[in-house]
């Protein structure tokens, strides 16, 4: 368990969710930033796991892939499967560049404030640190 990366992917991640929380509060939410950055703090949270339980990964945006060593780990990951966050991995590739033209609605850059929050909640409770 190495718990200064730990702490080190973890801050990373909320860095990500106060960008998110800051663009969606805005006057005019640049919504395509907002999912982009919810799709890295979700990343960064399920990373900062599988460093703390020292399950090596190689370098991937996709949130499936990412989640599926977090539930070799421990099953209970498998509650955020079904909340269907590694959707959000669209938002980290195909987003990210212009032909793939595309611009979530506010609602989509909610829903994906929503899923953060929820891995943040969550990853927190099981890496116990302070």
């Amino acid at each position: 368990m190495n718990i200064e990366e730990t702490k080190n992917w973890i801050k990373k991640a909320e860095n990500d969710l106060k960008v998110v929380k800051y663009l969606i509060e805005g006057k005019d939410p640049i919504t395509d930033v907002i999912c982009f950055h919810a799709q890295q703090c979700v990343e960064k949270y399920l990373k900062a796991f599988l460093v703390y339980n020292n399950k090596s990964f190689h370098k991937t945006h996709n949130i499936a892939e990412i989640l599926r060593l977090c539930i070799e780990i421990d099953t209970e990951f498998e509650e955020l499967a079904k909340i269907d966050v590694h959707e959000l991995t669209v938002y980290a590739t195909e987003l990210r560049y212009p032909e793939f033209f595309y611009i979530p609605s506010i609602d989509e850059a909610k829903k994906c404030l929503e899923l953060a929050l929820k891995v943040q909640e969550f990853v927190v409770k099981k890496l116990n640190i302070k």
